[in-house]
């Protein structure tokens, strides 16, 4: 009995550490998949989100730009809700941009 212990112990240690590396590699397997298919869909939809980002601050908080689009009074009604994203969007849109900015945008 003593030594049916053990083995059975073993087997299942051994078949703990099966699983585990049976799941290390189905979530390897789902990366990999995922860069094949979906990884540069998803920056360049994370990159058209930025942009329509900043046109959207544009066209509501356009006065600190220089461009009154928008009536004062809905961009005081959002303003609570775009504090946090202010200071991002006026670095983003004030940033010296340069040839080489151009021609790394993708056509």
């Amino acid at each position: 009995m003593k030594n049916g212990r053990p083995a059975t112990e073993k087997l299942k240690h051994f078949l703990s550490m099966l699983n585990d590396r049976l799941k290390k590699s189905r979530t390897t397997l789902k990366l990999i998949f995922y860069g094949f298919s979906v990884h540069e869909l998803q920056l360049e939809l994370m990159k058209e989100k930025g942009h329509m980002n900043n046109l959207l601050m544009l066209m509501i908080f356009g006065d600190i730009a220089g461009l009154p689009l928008f009536p004062s009074y809905f961009s005081l009604r959002i303003l609570p809700y775009i504090v946090p994203l202010l200071d991002t969007w006026k670095r983003n849109l004030f940033r010296e941009k340069d040839i080489t900015d151009i021609l790394s945008t993708d056509f």
